[in-house]
């Protein structure tokens, strides 16, 4: 997979299969582009569960902050990762584990020895791009 450029086709057909997403960094601080992101993919009709261990009980967008993908019950479709590139490879781990299809990285956010991971378990991944982004740019 080339990783500097992302087809439509892939990217729409990656939005049309994703209901529930793990967005790993969201923030509980309006100020902050992760709870931006979580609030607009919630307007789109996806289920956004917060992970981040800091803020693991509170509620962000109505939704219980967990503190790792493990405490998960349910199965997640896509991880959105909001952590610089240094810390992708254990949570790409953890989506592994987790039986995750896609594994999204945000804006600034590559690790290209971690997608070759996820990609060899049969996950799709996106790296720097965001889905608020590119969800409008496709018309979706």
């Amino acid at each position: 997979m080339d990783h500097d450029h992302y087809s439509d086709d892939f990217l729409r057909r990656i939005f049309a299969r994703v209901k529930t997403i793990a967005m790993v960094g969201a923030s509980p601080r309006p100020d902050r582009p992760s709870h931006h992101v979580m609030e607009f993919l919630q307007r789109r009709g996806f289920r956004v569960i917060p992970v981040n261990p800091q803020a693991a009980g509170e509620t962000i967008h109505g939704e219980r902050v967990r503190a790792t993908l493990a405490e998960i019950s349910e199965p997640i479709d896509m991880v959105d990762i909001f952590r610089r590139s240094d810390q992708v490879a254990p949570v790409v781990a953890e989506a592994i584990a987790k039986g995750a299809k896609v594994i999204w990285m945000q804006l600034g956010v590559r690790d290209d020895k971690a997608a070759a991971k996820a990609e060899a378990s049969g996950i799709d991944v996106v790296m720097n791009r965001c889905p608020a982004i590119e969800m409008p740019r496709l018309g979706l």
